[in-house]
């Protein structure tokens, strides 16, 4: 067992992400993502397509609030 002052890992803050409504489907999706992206830092085309990758699934996915202004 680590202790907390021995980190070995990146912290999600998934309650933003289940606000949106992402589930498990989705964490996954964001972690394949983040590996992807620290083993590919070099690669600016690779980002671009994740980047672009990223936003789609957002779209699916919307603030509240950017939600309930565009419904208004």
């Amino acid at each position: 067992e680590r202790k907390p002052m021995d980190p070995s890992g990146v912290r999600v803050g998934t309650p933003a992400l289940t606000t949106r409504g992402m589930g498990a489907d989705e964490m996954r999706r964001i972690g394949a993502w983040m590996l992807d992206a620290l083993q590919h830092a070099d690669d600016a085309e690779r980002l671009q397509r994740i980047r672009g990758e990223v936003r789609e699934m957002c779209g699916h996915f919307p603030v509240p609030a950017s939600a309930m202004i565009c419904s208004a």
